[in-house]
This record gives C-alpha cells, sequence and structure tokens, in this order.
C-alpha cells in the first residue's frame, strides 16, 4: 500500500490524524488510471516545502518492469509531488499545490526546434484542459469534461545539450527536454491529475497512443 505523507514531509502508513482533504487526495493519487508502458510509484517527496507532501515517481518503461527509483537515469521519467497545506497558501490561491517535473530524451533535430518549448508547454495544457494563454480551467468546463480542476499554473520549459568526453559512458551528444511545472488543485480528486501528468510524460517520449502498436521494421 502507498503510505500518505505526514508533517515534515515524510511518508508513512495513513495516520487517524492526517487532514481529511490530505487522505482523500493521496487516495485519488493511489486510483489514477496509468497505462502499462509507464511504471508510477511513491517515492520520497521534498522536506519542508508544506505541513503534509506526497510523492510519485513516473518512468517510461524500457524493458523488463523494475520498482521506480527515487532518482531515475531513464530517458523518459519525471516526478509529481503533492503538497498539502490546511490553513491555505497565498501564493497557491488554495490548499493543494501539485508540483510536477518531467525530462526526457529527445533527438537532435527535435531538441534545437526553436518550437520545441511551445509545443511542450502545449502537451501539458491540453492534458490539464485549459485553453491557451490562460493558467486555469474554467469550473464550468472541467466539471462538464471530467478534466482537473485547477488554477495558478505556471513552469518553465529548458531544452539542454550535452556533449560527452574521454572515457564516460553514453553518446557523444546527448539533448534533454525538460518541463516544470506547478498548479493548484481546486479539489481533492487527484487522479486526473496524474494521468493528465502521465500523458505529458508519455507525449513526451513519443508513445503511441493507448490502444495502439507501434511497428517497428525488421532488422
Amino acid at each position: 500500500m502507498i503510505g500518505t505523507g505526514v508533517p515534515g514531509g515524510g511518508t508513512a502508513p495513513s495516520r487517524a490524524g492526517d487532514p481529511a482533504d490530505f487522505t482523500a487526495a493521496v487516495t485519488s493519487l493511489q486510483a489514477a488510471a496509468v497505462r502499462a508502458d509507464i511504471e508510477v510509484g511513491p517515492i520520497r517527496p521534498p522536506q519542508r516545502l508544506a505541513p503534509y507532501s506526497y510523492a510519485v515517481g513516473a518512468e517510461v518503461r524500457t524493458g523488463e518492469p523494475d520498482d521506480v527509483p527515487t532518482d531515475s537515469s531513464g530517458s523518459a521519467f519525471g516526478r509529481l509531488i503533492l503538497l498539502y497545506d490546511p490553513e491555505g497558501h497565498d501564493a497557491w490561491s488554495g490548499t493543494i499545490r501539485l508540483v510536477a517535473y518531467i525530462q526526457v530524451d529527445m533527438e537532435a533535430d527535435l531538441a534545437t526546434d526553436p518550437m520545441l518549448p511551445e509545443v511542450a508547454w502545449s502537451w501539458l495544457t491540453d492534458a490539464l484542459g485549459v485553453p491557451e494563454g490562460e493558467n486555469e480551467t474554467p469550473a464550468s468546463v472541467g466539471r462538464a469534461t471530467g478534466q482537473p480542476m485547477l488554477t495558478a499554473l505556471g513552469g518553465t520549459v529548458t531544452s539542454t545539450s550535452s556533449v560527452r568526453y574521454g572515457d564516460i559512458a553514453g553518446p557523444p551528444r546527448a539533448h534533454q527536454l525538460e518541463l516544470r511545472a506547478s498548479w493548484t488543485a481546486l479539489d481533492s480528486e487527484l487522479d486526473r491529475h496524474l494521468e493528465a501528468f502521465c500523458e505529458v510524460l508519455a507525449t513526451a517520449a513519443g508513445l503511441p497512443p493507448t490502444g495502439v502498436t507501434a511497428l517497428h521494421s525488421a532488422d
């Protein structure tokens, strides 16, 4: 069973003293429906960012399934962190803040495309149901479509390149896309937020849509 967060940022089995909204939020994360080619599991949340916290790691499967590590070195992975402050937070405009991080290896032609940041950000806003140029899901739209209910969305997209020299493993040149974002959930139904997060990870990693099998050329 995935444990819930406790004051101070640790993780532990659910406790009677945990706030009901926080417990419901963690339980809803555990109930998220995630595609089989993405491995999701609990990781240690960051310390002292909020009175209550919880985090999951997600990684695209590349072979036999393994436990999701806290610090992944795979080609496509991410973290989704739940921060909860029962007193509310002015900067959040709410009590539940989600912090997302995704890193994906990219092909050189994609990594150097000047439109990549805009496209990558649109992957996130589309998955969350946020209209272009806005930072929240209209309440009427979210309720009608079952999309995540959120506000105060913000973040950055970074494309990086590295060159390896000497006796070091890996390709001579590597390119990565990093997406960092945070938003405030307007209710404790966070399964839809995690599902949207995994949808962005799948899109960034180039996975085919669910139910579609990728065809590979014979050697």
